[in-house]
């Protein structure tokens, strides 16, 4: 499948439900790699899952360096995002971590990135300008809300970035949403669109719907639970050579 059809279908998902899928394709460590391995907080949980190709930044708003030729800066970094494939999603790394004095994302680099086409943001550091943020309905999934921006200006972009635990090169699909972070290998992604269907229908029609018929009593339900879960290892098995999490 084309990579771009490919998170286009993904979308409709969240990232757990595509995480099932993942970790049925993937040669990588799936029980340690791949995902947050920080808290996150997601500052517009109602748009849902955010997925896309990575456009990445990194930033040091607590330096004022970097913001003596800001304008220069800024604009070879929108140029940047503006030329790169889509669907886009920004990954932001906040070079002061575990500080925060200042936020990339407000009202105005919303209002910019959606005109360049920007599904959303993940970024280790900071967020302001919730509400406008939340009329333009740009995503970002964050570390905490904060005041100001500091001294904030791109530092370096299109490079390799990493933000709650989680690498990511310019490129790379990446999903988060009120859960987490998700960022899938390129090798992967072809894949997973029919891996995630699978698993996911996988479950309802074995396990989750046994443990949703609450008819009989409890000898009866638990029965009716371990068949369910029998079918739904043999079902994986026989699709993928590998059980699931049942």
């Amino acid at each position: 499948m084309d990579p771009a059809a490919a998170i286009t279908e993904l979308l409709r998902w969240d990232t757990p439900t595509l995480y099932n899928g993942w970790e049925q394709v993937t040669a990588h460590d799936f029980a340690t790699t791949g995902f947050n391995l920080e808290p996150v907080a997601d500052f517009l949980p109602s748009a849902g899952m955010i997925g896309g190709f990575a456009v990445t930044v990194t930033i040091q708003p607590s330096s004022p360096r970097y913001a003596t030729n800001a304008g220069e800066r800024w604009s070879g970094y929108r140029k940047y995002v503006a030329a790169a494939a889509g669907p886009k999603v920004v990954v932001v790394q906040d070079l002061d971590k575990p500080n925060l004095y200042g936020s990339f994302w407000g009202e105005v680099n919303g209002s910019v990135h959606t005109a360049l086409e920007c599904a959303g943001s993940i970024t280790d550091g900071g967020v302001r300008d919730l509400g406008p943020l939340e009329q333009i309905g740009f995503k970002v999934v964050a570390r905490r809300a904060c005041v100001g921006h500091a001294h904030v200006a791109p530092v370096d972009w299109n490079v390799p970035v990493e933000v709650f635990g989680v690498p990511v090169r310019p490129g790379d699909a990446v999903f988060a949403d009120r859960h987490g972070v998700l960022a899938i290998p390129a090798e992967d992604l072809a894949a997973l669109p029919a891996a995630v269907a699978y698993m996911d229908d996988a479950e309802r029609s074995t396990i989750i719907a046994a443990a949703r018929d609450l008819s009989g009593g409890v000898a009866e339900r638990f029965d009716r639970i371990e068949d369910g879960a029998a079918r739904f290892r043999e079902v994986v098995r026989g699709r993928f050579g590998r059980t699931g999490e049942f």
